[in-house]
């Protein structure tokens, strides 16, 4: 625990850390609402709009009709096609028995027998007869499923005809539609970067510290996490212009800070060592203490070191005697620890 700072100051520490967490989640869940809500202020164009509708009903019906034609060709060909395989099956087993007959006939040479002969012949001739029928019904259902095949596929590239640019317009409305998306949610954004930065160089340790920095960790949230996913492909150079953008504004601001750092400083050092602690808070000499950093300058000491009472960057006292026991003690500290008596010092809360 820190030696110098007060336990309950630490806590509300903290706590308005935490309140500047909290403040910074509501402000992203509200963002992300709104972000989510700017899909829907222009609906994504569909290829339909773009087609000649009349056009693509007539090539639509004909694709339609074309199928269901192949389908009942394709039904009629089926059926057809167990009618022939029948055919051949009845003619096969006629023309077996039909030539055991013959061959028992030329055994016995039986004159009665011709008539016989004449109408098992005529018999065979109908059952091939039938089967080139069943045939022929084969060659005419595959010729109509051959012709409606064609005719779904001639429907099918008028229709690709017509969808082809179509598809091109849409695409291309698309883009347009993702470009003011964009544009949309980069001017959410943008402002809320220039209100962050403003709040950074001006607000960050004043009073209301907690709700400035959760503020600018939402508008960080909001560009990097709410912004960039959705950039579209020409949206990087967006991306990279704004990094460069916030690079060296606060690139710039770094630079100027620590410029007036170390002008307040040797400014500071040049004071008298009264005056010097008169501009010191107790809590941030303390915080520097315990770093064993020197309190004026924040040069690394050895505090350890017994005989080191002054700082010898900059001449600020760090160790003096208890003017009623005597005891060497910080010079920032308010009392001394051995004897309870107050110090003499300046250091402000």
């Amino acid at each position: 625990m820190s030696k110098g700072l007060r336990l309950t100051e630490v806590w509300m520490q903290r706590a308005l850390w935490l309140v500047a967490f909290v403040f910074a989640a509501f402000l992203i869940g509200l963002g992300g609402k709104i972000v989510d809500n700017l899909r829907d202020v222009e609906p994504a164009p569909a290829v339909e709009q773009f087609i000649d509708a009349q056009q693509a009903a007539r090539a639509q019906g004909e694709l339609t009709a074309a199928m269901k034609a192949r389908d009942e060709a394709g039904a009629r060909l089926e059926q057809a096609q167990q009618k022939h395989e029948s055919a051949v099956s009845n003619t096969q087993a006629a023309r077996k028995s039909f030539n055991n007959w013959v061959a028992t006939r030329q055994a016995t040479a039986r004159p009665d027998q011709d008539t016989e002969l004449i109408n098992r012949t005529r018999s065979l001739d109908a059952l091939e007869g039938a089967e080139r029928d069943a045939l022929r019904a084969i060659q005419a259902e595959e010729q109509k499923m051959l012709d409606a095949r064609q005719a779904a596929n001639r429907a099918q590239q008028r229709l690709d005809e017509l969808e082809g640019p179509a598809r091109e317009a849409a695409a291309k409305a698309a883009r347009m539609v993702e470009l003011r998306v964009f544009g949309l949610r980069l001017a959410l954004t943008l402002p809320l970067l220039v209100v962050a930065g403003w709040l950074f160089a001006k607000k960050r340790q004043g009073s209301y510290w907690p709700f400035a920095w959760g503020f600018i960790f939402f508008a960080l949230f909001a560009f990097f996490f709410e912004l960039v996913p959705y950039l579209p492909s020409y949206g990087g150079y967006v991306r990279y212009i704004v990094g460069i953008v916030v690079t060296v504004l606060v690139g710039r601001y770094a630079i100027v800070s620590l410029q007036r750092y170390l002008e307040r400083q040797k400014a500071a050092e040049a004071l008298p060592d009264v005056q010097r602690r008169e501009t010191l808070r107790y809590d941030t000499a303390i915080r520097r203490l315990e770093k064993s950093v020197c309190p004026g300058c924040e040069r690394t000491l050895d505090l350890k070191d017994k005989a080191l009472d002054y700082c010898p960057h900059c001449g600020i006292g760090l160790f003096d005697h208890c003017g009623r026991c005597t005891t060497r003690k910080s010079a920032f500290s308010r009392f001394c620890f051995s004897c309870g008596t107050p110090a003499n010092t300046s250091l402000a809360d």
